[in-house]
């Protein structure tokens, strides 16, 4: 019977049929299984007697621990060089990653327990390769042994990469006397392969938020590797630079931000794939335009949160510049003549030469406000062009189709500038009465010096100040105003400067 059962590929060769699959290695992680067959001749067969597959391609809880870790602690209630240790693996090993290394907890001793780890143990912890019989067997992102198929960098086994997008950029620290932080940037959940590199003396330090809500910080203070809402964080701390490295995916949505440290400029440049998680979606086809006699119906399209699975605006959709919106889509229905009876339809059959009817809009109003928060307007109507190119108004429900155009929007949401007062000078004299002065400049909501303050609020720019120290004037000696006043001083220095354009 066993002849009976040979494969076609066997047929004319001198083995017979493979047996029955083992039972995995592993109940879960990935293991191995395999199956043998006899040499039915004499002389020695071509080819092997066993072969494996895959299996338990299903993750382990977490609480199951590294099965690495499991094997070396399988040695600590025996005896090694008559005394008993707590063994710890060793991994990534790149002579022997397949042998059995483990150090013992506290002490510099690494031993080999075993010469071959038990099958469907990583060769590599960052990878998905395992061993099998003493051997690094590779196996693809689709848990398959012997293959070679790769995640792309969204993270999909075999993917084209279109499911995410790179983000890259740099921020440079702009120090303000009332900041103490600023946010570099906002990486939302599921994004994999973050890098940040800080320049300067500033600190970098995280904040999350899950997608329950739950919030919390780390400050990022030292060299290491940890966890953040279960996101594996690599961090490096140097005098002058800081390096923090996330493979991903995101657990939680991360916002990176940065601590002003120094008087000097930092900078940071990040770089990470970010998913693509809103995506447009086509409708169904809309009710027929009319009950009999001919008529149209079209689809539209919608912007789809693919997270939380609901419909959400258009403009989620429009942040991505590799989402294109379908286009809508119509066709003829109901064309079954009216009854008799009727003698009229809801509306003329349409003409496929037409173009859609569609909205129009006036261009939006002057914002009410210049700064601090306004509102705009605009008037919106739905119209339709005849063969002509004549455009006339028409009832709303033809433009359903596709979503009416706001006609009330926010506008110049910036803060309004402020003054900002620099610091006072030295008083002008070195003792006694004197004035001291201050630069008083207008800012913008961007930092930079601009006009628009109220002069009503502006700070002063000058006052007197009191030197504690009494001036005196010997009889012998010359008084202290004979010395050049200082503005005089600086007309002197001034007269030999060419003068320019520039500011100096």
């Amino acid at each position: 019977s066993s002849r009976t059962a040979r494969s076609e590929e066997d047929r004319d060769s001198l083995w017979d049929a493979w047996g029955s699959w083992s039972e995995c290695s592993r109940t879960c992680g990935g293991g191995a299984s395999y199956s043998l067959r006899r040499c039915l001749s004499s002389k020695t067969c071509e080819g092997r007697n066993i072969r494996y597959r895959t299996c338990s391609n299903v993750d382990c809880p977490p609480e199951a621990g590294d099965f690495r870790a499991q094997q070396c602690s399988a040695h600590n209630d025996v005896k090694y060089q008559g005394q008993f240790y707590e063994w710890l693996p060793v991994s990534n090993d790149p002579d022997n990653p397949c042998s059995l290394k483990c150090q013992a907890k506290g002490v510099a001793l690494v031993v080999e327990l075993a010469p071959k780890v038990l099958d469907g143990t990583r060769c590599y912890t960052e990878s998905l390769d395992m061993c099998i019989s003493g051997l690094c067997q590779i196996v693809g992102c689709d848990r398959q042994l012997g293959s070679t198929v790769k995640e792309d960098n969204c993270g999909v086994c075999n993917g084209d990469g279109s499911t995410c997008r790179l983000v890259r950029g740099q921020y440079k620290s702009q120090l303000s006397a009332n900041k103490l932080d600023d946010t570099v940037v906002a990486i939302p959940y599921g994004s994999r392969q973050v890098r940040l590199v800080l320049k300067g003396p500033d600190h970098l330090y995280l904040e999350t938020k899950t997608l329950q809500g739950v919030k919390s910080e780390n400050s990022l203070s030292s060299t290491g590797s940890f966890l953040v809402d279960n996101s594996s964080i690599d961090f490096q701390k140097f005098p002058d630079k800081e390096i923090l490295r996330i493979s991903g995916p995101l657990t939680a949505d991360f916002t990176i931000k940065i601590h002003y440290a120094g008087a000097a400029d930092s900078s940071v440049q990040f770089i990470f794939y970010q998913p693509i998680i809103h995506q447009w979606r086509e409708t169904d086809f809309f009710p027929c335009s009319a009950s009999c006699g001919g008529g149209y119906q079209l689809t539209s399209a919608e912007c789809f949160d693919l997270r939380s699975n609901r419909v959400v605006a258009d403009q989620y959709c429009h942040y991505y510049p590799e989402n294109v919106k379908p286009k809508p889509k119509l066709q003829e229905c109901n064309l079954d003549p009216c009854p008799a009876s009727d003698g009229y339809k809801q509306i003329m059959p349409y003409d496929l030469y037409h173009p859609l009817p569609r909205w129009e809009s006036t261009p939006w109003t002057a914002c009410s406000s210049s700064c601090g928060g306004g509102i705009q307007s605009r008037s919106v109507s739905c119209v339709e062009e005849d063969i002509q190119g004549h455009i006339s108004p028409v009832e709303e429900w033809k433009c359903m189709y596709t979503p009416k155009m706001p006609v009330v929007q926010p506008c110049n949401i910036f803060d309004c500038p402020k003054w900002l007062a620099q610091e006072w000078s030295p008083c002008t004299v070195t003792c006694g009465q004197g004035l001291r002065y201050r630069v008083v400049l207008c800012i913008d909501h961007t930092g930079m010096h601009t006009g628009g303050c109220s002069p009503k609020t502006k700070p002063h720019i000058k006052e007197e100040c009191i030197v504690p120290t009494p001036c005196y004037k010997p009889r012998e000696k010359l008084p202290v105003e004979a010395k050049l006043p200082w503005y005089k001083q600086a007309q002197e220095l001034e007269e030999g400067a060419v003068v320019s354009e520039e500011p100096s």
